[in-house]
């Protein structure tokens, strides 16, 4: 690295499998950071399943237009049959899933 980028208050960190770190002087890198220590907790629960449902349907109203060619309304059909079927498999999977 050039010295135009490079800032005494900093050092490079190589950290193995990761890219390589600038850290402050006197501050270390961080090892580790799981999803919880920055606000993932988990899944969207209810909220995901009715988001998906309302992007379902308004694909579906994409089939009402000017268009006149079919091939737009089968590949609107696919997305939307795909987006329900993963819908529907993300439901049956949380009711089957391990409780804690």
């Amino acid at each position: 690295m050039t010295e135009a980028f490079h800032s005494p208050s900093t050092q490079r960190v190589s950290q193995p499998g990761r890219e390589e770190a600038v850290v402050r002087a006197g501050a270390h890198p961080v090892e580790h950071e799981s999803p919880a220590d920055w606000g993932w907790h988990g899944e969207t629960g209810k909220w995901g399943q009715i988001g998906g449902w309302i992007a379902t349907a308004v694909i579906l109203t994409y089939l009402i237009g000017n268009h006149e060619g079919r091939v737009e309304d089968l590949w609107l059909y696919a997305t939307a049959g795909l987006m329900a079927l993963i819908l529907i498999w993300d439901l049956r999977r949380k009711k089957t899933a391990w409780r804690r």
